[in-house]
C-alpha cells in the first residue's frame, strides 16, 4: 500500500524478509545486538519500553504501527499521525495474565511477575500516544477499549482468498491447521477425532507434536509443515476444519471456507466473526459451520455430530461467497479510506510538523511503518 515508506522493528532476520519489502529502508532496533536476539526476543519483554522508545521517527508525518506488543510506543513529535493496526493487545500482561504465570516453571514467576507490571504499565501509557486505533476484530476492540480507554475503528486483516478453489470431490478427512502450541487446544480435537474413529490430518508443527502423537489414535494423521499450495490442497478436500482455539481474527477458518469447506469451531474470539454457524431455524444456506461453546473433547464431539447430521445443508458456493468479505483487496480499501480520513481531520499537518522534522524528512518517503 505504501511502496515508499521506509520500515522500522525491534528486531529482523534478514533471511526472514519477505520479498516485498526487498529494497526498503528497514531500521532495527538496539535489540538487534544483543547476540541470540533473533531466537530469544520473546525473552527480551523488560527492554521493549527502552528499544521502542529509542527509534527515531521525528522526522515523519504518518507512522503505521503494526502492534501486537510495544510498538504503538513509539515517539514521535507533536503533530505527527499514528495509525495503530492492532492485532490485540498482549495477552500475556492482560487477559491472559494468570495463564501464562501458572504455566511457567515456579522460579520465572517473580521475575515475569515484576517485568510484567513494569511493561503492563507502560503499555497503557503507550496506548495513549496513538492518534487512529485500528482492530482486526470486533472482539479485539472490545479489549482495545477495556484494557487502554480507547475506542477503535475494525477494520478484519486481508486474506488472500485469492488462492481458494472449490474441488470437484472430497475426502473424509477432517483437517486441523496451524501452528501446534498450547491454546491452539489441538488436543481436543485429536481426542474427539479418536473417540469417533473420524479421520484427523493435523497440518502444522510445534512444540505440542509430541504429546499429540502420544495421545493420537490410529485414524489420527500428521502431515507437518506444508507448502501453501499442499496446505490449501488440503483444505479444498478435507470434509469440514476443526479450530478449537480462541483467537483474536483466525486466518485459518477464513482460508476453509474460501475453499468452500465448513468449520466446527470454537464460539469465541474472531471465529464468531468469521464463521456464520449453524442455528436451529436458520436457512443450511447462510451457515458456513457449527459452534461448541466449551474446549471440552465432549462439546467438539457433539459439535461434529450435529455437523454430520446436517452436512448435506452446507453450500460450497455460499461458504466461499462469505468468505470474500475477507478479502485483501477489501483490506486494501478500507484501510486507504482510513488513512485519507484521519489526514483530512489534521489538514495543518504539513505546515505545523516539526522543523527539525521538515528538514530531514525526504519528499518521497514521508511515512513510515
Amino acid at each position: 500500500m505504501l511502496p515508499g515508506a521506509d520500515v522500522f522493528t525491534l528486531v529482523m532476520d534478514p533471511e526472514q524478509l519477505p520479498p516485498e519489502l526487498a529494497g526498503r529502508s528497514v531500521t532495527t532496533s538496539i535489540l538487534q545486538r544483543i547476540p541470540g536476539a533473533k531466537r530469544m526476543h520473546r525473552h527480551l519483554l523488560p527492554l521493549y519500553p527502552f528499544a521502542v522508545e529509542q527509534l527515531d521517527l521525528s522526522a515523519y508525518d504518518l507512522i503505521l504501527t503494526s502492534d501486537s506488543g510495544p510498538m504503538k510506543g513509539i515517539i514521535t513529535h507533536q503533530n505527527a499521525i499514528q495509525i495503530c493496526y492492532c492485532h490485540s493487545p498482549m495477552r500475556y500482561l492482560w487477559d491472559g495474565y494468570h495463564d501464562y504465570l501458572s504455566g511457567m516453571k515456579r522460579w520465572l514467576r517473580l521475575p515475569f511477575s515484576l517485568a510484567a507490571h513494569y511493561v503492563r504499565n507502560w503499555d497503557f501509557v503507550a496506548a495513549q500516544r496513538v492518534t487512529q486505533f485500528v482492530a482486526n476484530s470486533r472482539y479485539v476492540a472490545k479489549r482495545i477499549e477495556h484494557f487502554y480507554s480507547r475506542d477503535s475503528t475494525v477494520i478484519h486483516p486481508p486474506v488472500d482468498i485469492s488462492r481458494g478453489f472449490l474441488a470437484d470431490t472430497h475426502s473424509d478427512y477432517y483437517l486441523a491447521a496451524g501452528r501446534l502450541v498450547g491454546y491452539k487446544r489441538t488436543e481436543l480435537l485429536v481426542k474427539a477425532c479418536t473417540r469417533l474413529g473420524r479421520r484427523l490430518r493435523v497440518a502444522g508443527s510445534g512444540p505440542e507434536l509430541k504429546a499429540l502423537r502420544r495421545i493420537a489414535g490410529p485414524t489420527i494423521e500428521f502431515v507437518g509443515a506444508l507448502s501453501d499450495d499442499d496446505l490449501w490442497n488440503e483444505y479444498a478436500h478435507c470434509r469440514a476444519l476443526l479450530f478449537a482455539a480462541d483467537e483474536d481474527f483466525g486466518m485459518v477458518p477464513v482460508e476453509a471456507q474460501a475453499c468452500g469447506r465448513p468449520v466446527i469451531a470454537y464460539g469465541r474470539g474472531g471465529a464468531l466473526e468469521t464463521v456464520c454457524g449453524r442455528h436451529h431455524g436458520t436457512p443450511g444456506d447462510l451457515a458456513t459451520g457449527v459452534f461448541f461453546q466449551r474446549q471440552t473433547v465432549d462439546d467438539v464431539v457433539n459439535a461434529m455430530l450435529e455437523f454430520e447430521a446436517h452436512e448435506s445443508s452446507f453450500s460450497p458456493i455460499a461458504i466461499q461467497r462469505h468468505a470474500a468479505q475477507f478479502s485483501t483487496p477489501i483490506f486494501i480499501e478500507k484501510m486507504h479510506r482510513l488513512i485519507e480520513n484521519t489526514l483530512a481531520q489534521h489538514p495543518g499537518l504539513q505546515e505545523t510538523s516539526h522543523p527539525e522534522a521538515r528538514k530531514r524528512r525526504s519528499p518521497r518517503n514521508p511515512a513510515a511503518a
